[in-house]
This record gives structure tokens, sequence and C-alpha cells, in this order.
């Protein structure tokens, strides 16, 4: 992580915190499945007769200590304000859209809420990761794969929320057609706004960007 911090790569770590936390609390709203990572932590705290808190701060914990290993300049402020202000402002937007918009009564309508959900935990990804001040564990993953592979970063991402889905449903977790679009689009947007709105906007390439 480059030690010269601009105001433009703070504004964009905070930015994309709260896009992304909009992005999941419109993915929860459109009823369609879970997101792969989250779609795999519900079922597996199912199956140990854990709270959905317990089980995500042990995933956390796992993929954190890869991080420290293998990605310490993905370490940051970033980190530790995604995973102390995510929960809090997803509450606040589902709330807000539980309380403002009707729910969708047919498909094509819950894949509108999807689309628009795929779109903005995107772009709140992006913006995060390219602030360059810290990153979420389980986003580290992809770009842990990305670091040590000759994959793009798409790819790697791509693959692990192709993982976590996979697992999921051969654990028995409820699974939905938003969950692999979630699972198939993530990589692919996220690379597409780093290039052409993250870079440009923060002014700002991470060290060992690839394209």
């Amino acid at each position: 992580m480059e030690q010269h911090v601009t105001f433009r790569r703070v504004a964009g770590m905070l930015v994309g915190i709260v896009i992304i936390s909009l992005g999941v609390a419109l993915f929860k709203f459109a009823h369609l499945g879970n997101d792969p990572f989250n779609a795999l932590t519900i079922r597996s705290a199912e199956l140990a007769g854990l709270t959905l808190g317990v089980q995500n701060l042990i995933y956390n914990a796992v993929f954190f200590t890869m991080q420290m290993i293998w990605g310490r300049r993905y370490v940051g402020f970033g980190t530790v304000a995604n995973a102390v202000c995510c929960g809090f402002i997803i509450t606040f937007f589902y709330d807000f859209l539980t309380a403002h918009f009707a729910q969708a009564a047919t498909l094509p309508a819950q894949l509108a809420w999807v689309a628009a959900a795929v779109v903005c935990t995107s772009l709140g990804i992006s913006l995060h990761q390219t602030s360059d001040l810290g990153v979420a564990p389980y986003d580290y993953l992809a770009l842990g794969l990305r670091d040590h592979t000759p994959l793009p970063y798409f790819c790697c991402r791509l693959f692990t929320d192709t993982l976590c889905a996979l697992l999921a449903f051969l654990l028995g977790g409820l699974l939905g057609l938003g969950t692999l679009i979630c699972a198939f689009c993530l990589g692919p947007l996220i690379q597409f706004f780093n290039t052409h709105v993250s870079e440009n906007v923060l002014q700002y390439v991470p060290t060992g960007r690839q394209a």
C-alpha cells in the first residue's frame, strides 16, 4: 500500500463503503437469493449451530490471517472501516427501501433490483479497492490470487465467488437466480469500473494492479 494518502483516495474508500452497503441492501431487497459469500456463511452457521455474526467472524478471521501473511499491503484503515461500518449502513438502506418501496411482485421486477444491486456493489468494491487503503478480508482473496497467478482480476473474482456459491450449494444452502448473477457478474464489472471509473476519479492506480 502506498504511504502517500490523498483526499481523493480517502473519499473513494468511504464512498465505496456506502455504495457497497447500498448494493447489499438492494440485493437483499430483491429476494432472489443471497450473494455467494453470505450464502456460504449462512449455511455454515446453520450446520454448525452458530449465529451468523459468529460464523462471519470465523471466516473473516481465516481470510484476514491469509491477508496478513500474503497480502499485508492490503490491510489498512479501509479494512477496519469496512468491517465496522458496512453492517450499520446496510441496515439503514434496507430499512429505507422496505419503508418506501413495495416488494417486487414479479420476476422481472426482482431482476431489476438485482441488476441495480450488482452494479452498485461492483462500483463500490472497485472504489474501495482502488483507494488502496485496505480491503475487506474476503475481497482480498481475489486480489491475492491475481497477485500470485497470471490470471486477470475478473477471473480470480469469478473463481472465489463461484467457489463460495458451489460450496453453499453442496452444503444445502439457499441459492437463487440472484446468487448466480452475482457470482458471474461481479468480477467483470469490478474490473470494468477499475479501468473506466475508479482509477480516473481517484487519479490513482494501486501498485501491482493488472489490466
